[in-house]
């Protein structure tokens, strides 16, 4: 079985174009030993109003590719 990180880089992945369109991206932080998921925003995304939303929408991805995620914080 792949890594809790491999498959989180993978449910990332298929995100990561549309995060590129407006010239973002993210990375992986940290994963916790609680199961939370720390992204650091790059690029645009680092100064997006949108930000909140996107995280969301990650978390969401994330969560249901990586179910031993059990929270999405991103900063």
């Amino acid at each position: 079985m792949d890594s809790v990180l491999t498959r989180v880089e993978a449910a990332l992945d298929s995100l990561r174009p549309y995060l590129a369109t407006d010239g973002g991206n993210v990375r992986v932080a940290e994963i916790t030993d609680a199961g939370v998921l720390k992204l650091e925003w790059e690029g645009a995304c680092g100064a997006c109003p949108m930000s909140p939303m996107t995280r969301a929408g990650l978390e969401d991805s994330v969560r249901k590719a990586v179910p031993e995620i059990t929270a999405v914080e991103a900063r």
